[in-house]
């Protein structure tokens, strides 16, 4: 079977030891440079082993030596951000509250949570890559559709996943499957470690029974849809119906983290107001001498809870359209400004102003013109869905998902919605962390959003 999910917790365990100490020696090298003595190295190194003891003990009881953590990698960041994060606490308390174990100066904790920090990240990411080179776990697909042959294809045509499916099953297309044959057996013969099984078809529901057995054999079993939106960052629509809604969007359960949000938007916002106030001077003059038309527009959006929204612009557009492309969109086009000005995003600043009136949020579904909306709700189900927060100058979908330009497209916005929706049911302080560093990159490259 290769290497053993043992072997891998020890070859994760015995590298965040080292790591941990090389960070202590580093640190100490970084604060004493060539002055660092032998007594240093030694005084500090019976308090920092058992801060580091107990930092692996948070690590173990975080799951972070689990298999689970080889196959959602996306989680992974988030996961260790927040045990390092706990881990800080625990070194504080160990060093300021018991001074048998104190050490002097206090900088020196400090300089060591930031460096093994940084450490502790790479190591991670790249160590379970290594990983990933040494073994493929083998695996078993079971499920139909569109995004079973997707998920599929993605695992055994990318080598970055550390799994490859060396059978799949489709249960529409296969009748009368033999469970026994087709998947007890391989899983003994083969050494199948993993099985991914679609446990929401009907036809799936008789092989369950047979499956159960091999619980006791340690072969673990993932939710096709589940490792669907892990790799791919999207919630497949054909999953989603009203009780997939009801288990899974909840306004209520994110009143704190939309709390931090509202006061992030106005602390960024508040700043970042000063860029579209200095380059009005230049756009204004800029597009004066093109066509000597308005400098800014207002265009009526949807926001939250369907309700509209006025949101300013610098315009980029010949006239402003709101969005009525078959009736005016022949008549209308990009300027040579207003090219300039999309490319590096300068047209949305003003809409910081609806920022910090609570109308936008810096992270957040797009906001779309109501006839536009009006038109996708009737095309696709549940798709006012995403009316159920604020909308934002960037998000999700903005930056993986397809979009239509200057028309209505229902098969790009399809996609779009897929997005959005894994953005509605993971939003978090660190997903919006995330965006918002894909987006300066993105903003850098000159690419756009």
């Amino acid at each position: 079977m290769g290497i053993s999910h043992r072997t891998e917790a020890i070859f994760l365990f015995v590298g965040d030891v080292l790591l941990l100490y090389v960070s202590l020696f580093f640190s100490l090298f970084l604060r004493y440079g060539s002055t660092l003595e032998t007594q240093t190295v030694l005084e500090h190194l019976l308090p920092f082993s058992i801060l580091i003891a107990l930092w692996l003990v948070a690590f173990f009881i975080a799951g972070l030596y689990e298999r689970h953590t080889l196959l959602f990698q996306k989680r992974l960041p988030q996961l260790l951000l927040s045990t390092l994060f706990a881990n800080s606490l625990i070194a504080v308390l160990f060093f300021y509250f018991i001074p048998v174990f104190g050490i002097a100066p206090k900088a020196n904790l400090f300089i060591y949570l930031f460096v093994s920090f940084g450490l502790l990240f790479l190591w991670r990411w790249y160590g379970y890559a290594a990983q990933g080179l040494w073994e493929k776990q083998k695996s078993i697909i079971i499920g139909c559709g569109e995004e079973f042959r997707e998920l599929e294809r993605e695992v055994n045509g990318n080598k970055r996943y550390n799994l490859t499916f060396i059978s799949s099953i489709d249960v529409e297309r296969i009748s009368g499957v033999d469970v026994e044959e087709e998947v007890v057996r391989r899983v003994y013969s083969e050494e199948i470690s993993l099985i991914v099984i679609d446990l929401c078809h009907e036809n799936t529901a008789p092989m369950l029974p047979h499956l159960y057995n091999l619980l006791f054999s340690n072969v673990r079993f993932v939710d096709l849809y589940k490792l669907y939106e892990e790799f791919f960052g999207r919630i497949p629509l054909s999953l989603v119906g009203y009780s997939w809604f009801l288990e899974n969007i909840s306004a209520s359960l994110r009143t704190g983290y939309t709390f931090i949000k509202r006061g992030m938007d106005i602390l960024i916002t508040v700043p970042l107001l000063v860029i579209p106030l200095v380059l009005y001077p230049f756009v204004a003059l800029a597009v004066k001498l093109e066509d000597g038309g308005p400098v800014c527009i207002r265009q009526t959006r949807v926001g939250k809870n369907n309700q509209p929204i006025t949101i300013f612009k610098f315009r980029t557009m010949l006239f402003n359209d709101e969005g009525k492309w078959k009736e005016r969109g022949s008549e209308n086009q990009v300027t040579r400004v207003g090219a300039f000005l999309r490319t590096t995003r300068l047209d949305e600043f003003p809409a910081l102003l609806n920022v910090l009136w609570g109308e936008l949020s810096l992270i957040g579904p797009r906001p779309e013109f109501p006839d536009a909306v009006k038109h996708y709700a009737e095309e696709l189900p549940y798709y006012n869905i995403r009316h159920l927060i604020l909308p934002g100058l960037s998000g999700w979908a903005q930056l993986y998902g397809e979009h239509p330009h200057h028309g209505t497209d229902v098969s790009k916005t399809k996609n779009k919605l897929s997005y959005d929706l894994y953005y509605l049911k993971n939003r978090s302080f660190f997903l919006d962390l995330k965006i918002a560093i894909k987006t300066i990159k993105v903003l850098l490259s000159r690419s756009g959003v």
